[in-house]
């Protein structure tokens, strides 16, 4: 099982599948938000509710930018995971380590599969529980209703035939009872001993990966790379700005609690930019209670990193 977002140690492997850059860990996507301002995207099913694309889970894409970034830092490092997979599931993972790595996924499956029992009798009880007080209030009730008045003779207890029907009923239905019970603790303990199937992430323990190889990838990122890690270096969280057709959304704490402050979009430091884009963006920015943000790398500043020669600027649109 994977451990706490706490026990995370860097650098943290970035799987490279198809072009994209992907975590599937939930612990090392915890670890990198809380850490490192990273958000990215999550673009996976959720189990549960698979037929539906509201809410995903993992696994979670990076940007191109994200991964620079952390590879830039030390943070991460990147893994061809088609390669990586063929060299340790064909070679790595066989003979005992293959017996122990199925051995893990089966005490997975059975943990998960005596949570579900756990919860699933709670929930049982609970329902009994509530039945239960329902009929005896029903009873009382019912109880109160059906008194005999004083005037209105008694003869219940000459009445022997239905005591005698309804005690034969009565061992019947424990009768009963007992061998449904006794069906279900053999049942229970059948379902309690057959694990859940588990399907992995990986087909090699996380154990086995290589760290941090020499030649790796160096992600391909876009000329606005410079601003997204200018903005990343104050502290900004940052995600995607299609929504509001900007390079970026900049939000000034996570996402899950703020609003974005700025649409930020980049341009080269000499580039011209129309006119028609700064008022669409400054009234667009406005509109939607955000500041319109422009910048771009000054090639000739001083500074060691890409992110320390950006000059950025703000637009707001008045009288609206």
């Amino acid at each position: 099982m994977a451990l706490s977002s706490d026990f995370v140690t860097e650098p943290i492997p970035i799987s490279l599948i198809a072009g994209r850059y992907l975590l599937f860990d939930v612990n090392v996507v915890t670890y990198l938000r809380r850490n490192h301002h990273i958000c990215g995207s999550l673009i996976g099913s959720i189990p549960q509710s698979p037929q539906q694309n509201v809410f995903f889970g993992l696994p979670m894409q990076l940007m191109p930018e994200e991964a620079k970034l952390l590879v830039e830092k030390e943070v991460a490092y990147i893994i061809d995971d088609k390669a990586w997979h063929k060299q340790t599931l064909f070679s790595t993972l066989q003979g005992a380590d293959k017996q122990a790595y199925l051995e893990s996924l089966r005490s997975t499956g059975l943990n998960a599969r005596k949570a579900a029992l756990h919860e699933a009798k709670r929930k049982t009880e609970t329902g009994l529980a509530r039945y239960a007080a329902k009929k005896a209030q029903e009873l009382a009730v019912s109880g109160s209703k059906d008194t005999p008045e004083s005037g209105s003779p008694d003869t219940s207890f000459n009445d022997t035939s239905s005591v005698t029907d309804e005690s034969t009923s009565l061992f019947e239905e424990e009768s009963n009872k007992f061998e449904r019970s006794s069906n279900t603790i053999k049942s229970s303990a059948a379902t309690a001993s057959t694990p859940f199937a588990v399907t992995p992430t990986t087909s090699y323990p996380t154990s086995s990966l290589p760290q941090n190889p020499s030649s790796q990838p160096d992600p391909p990122v876009a000329s606005s790379y410079a601003l997204f890690a200018h903005l990343h270096f104050r502290d900004y969280y940052i995600m995607p700005g299609l929504r509001f057709g900007c390079n970026y959304n900049v939000y000034p704490g996570d996402p899950l609690r703020f609003h974005s402050h700025f649409l930020a979009t980049s341009y080269d430091y000499d580039q011209d930019i129309p006119m028609f884009d700064i008022i669409g963006g400054g009234r667009l920015g406005t509109a939607v209670k955000k500041g319109f943000l422009i910048g771009g790398e000054d090639l000739e500043a001083e500074g060691s990193k890409s992110g320390d020669k950006v000059r950025t600027f703000c637009i707001e649109w008045g009288g609206m």
